[in-house]
């Protein structure tokens, strides 16, 4: 045997699923978190309000543990579990407790934002739940694959908690809440959005998976019944599919011309006299702020032409001259005052300065008549001294 026969053995079976994987456990433990009832009702509250606290405050640790305890998980694997295995009925089930579930995120943090006393003075984290990335995009699709993964496990391990806390569900659900509660539909929409693309990817890699590790498909209804379920899974599937990758398409697009777009400001920060202070992304269009002197035309025609070395065209650019600093007016009257309160500040130091030259002359003054009168009795005193000498 060859070294890369060996090689190749040795990476078949330390890649191998089918020996570590129980399908059937994991599609009984899949179908038992799907169900919406109970107790489950209020953990999902629960823990809806304490990440809504988080996002109020800021605080990424209570997010992260308010993420550790939501079963929103459940439903989703369940989809595209369904999906994969051609189970209508599961299906149903599975979207209706996900809207379920969905419907009753919403407002416990709709009615947390509401009453909440708390006042939002950085909404970093809220922001951040806005505006999807492809960053979002590949965290689901791995974070779902994980998840499924670890659902198939003989041997359960700890990584639910990991894809859970990754792949960031219940943050979303609480943004869009606060947009509702603050009738603010750019963060109704932009964190609705995200937990869709968060939720289809997870299902979707949920499904691929759930193909790969062969998991047993729904048999026993006639021919005509299982055709019909086929095709409508397959439509749904479609339905899903679709989206999901114009959105990804779109997203990789918006992520690539951000890019291009922080390396032409970071390569022609300064423009002649004039300096790009700040710029704005809004999907595929960048906002260029300018200081300093007006850009001339040969100024702008030469950042125009170095912008579409990055592959950004013209009309993608907007280049806004702003004046961060004063006017000539404002510039005059300061150097006026300056000029003014150095002459103030000249003339009282010359007045100090004369009043301290007029009262070292009377110290010296002082000195010398002392030394004088020191003098007179030095010889008023020598010749009574040569009286009294024999």
């Amino acid at each position: 045997m060859s070294i890369w026969d060996y090689i190749l053995r040795f990476l078949r079976r330390l890649v191998y699923l089918y020996d570590e994987v129980d399908t059937e456990a994991a599609a009984k433990r899949i179908n038992n978190a799907i169900w919406f009832k109970g107790p489950t009702v209020w953990i999902l509250a629960f823990s809806i309000v304490i990440a809504s606290v988080g996002l109020n405050v800021n605080s990424t640790a209570v997010i992260i543990g308010a993420m550790l305890i939501s079963p929103l998980m459940g439903p989703i694997i369940g989809t595209g579990m369904a999906l994969g295995t051609n189970d209508f009925e599961l299906l149903k089930a599975a979207v209706k407790n996900l809207l379920i579930m969905v419907l009753i995120s919403l407002l416990a943090s709709t009615l947390f934002f509401l009453l909440s006393p708390l006042s939002l003075v950085n909404p970093t984290e809220l922001e951040a739940r806005t505006s999807p990335t492809i960053y979002d995009v590949m965290i689901a699709l791995f974070g779902g694959l994980a998840g499924i993964l670890e659902n198939s496990r003989k041997e359960q391990g700890t990584a639910i908690a990991g894809v859970a806390i990754a792949t960031a569900l219940m943050p979303p659900l609480c943004t869009a809440g606060y947009g509702l509660a603050h009738w603010d539909m750019h963060f109704f929409f932009g964190a609705l959005y995200l937990f869709i693309i968060n939720s289809i990817f997870i299902a979707l890699a949920t499904y691929l998976m759930v193909k790969y590790l062969r998991f047993r498909t729904v048999t026993g209804i006639d021919a005509q019944t299982a055709r019909r379920r086929r095709n409508f899974i397959s439509v749904v599937l479609i339905i899903v599919l679709i989206p999901s990758i114009w959105s990804a398409f779109v997203l990789i697009r918006e992520n690539n011309f951000e890019r291009n777009a922080r390396s032409l400001v970071e390569n022609n920060r300064v423009m002649g006299r004039s300096y790009i202070y700040e710029f704005k992304v809004q999907g595929r269009h960048a906002d260029i702020f300018f200081t300093g002197d007006p850009l001339t035309d040969d100024y702008k025609a030469s950042f125009y032409q170095q912008a579409r070395l990055y592959g950004i065209k013209d009309t993608q650019l907007t280049l806004k001259q702003h004046s961060i600093g004063m006017t000539q007016a404002d510039m005059d009257r300061l150097i006026e005052d300056i000029y003014n309160k150095t002459e103030s500040e000249a003339a009282e130091n010359a007045a100090q300065l004369q009043a301290l030259q007029l009262r070292l002359d009377q110290l010296s003054a002082q000195i010398q008549a002392l030394q004088q009168s020191a003098d007179t009795t030095s010889t008023v005193v020598q010749p009574a001294a040569d009286s009294l000498s024999f």
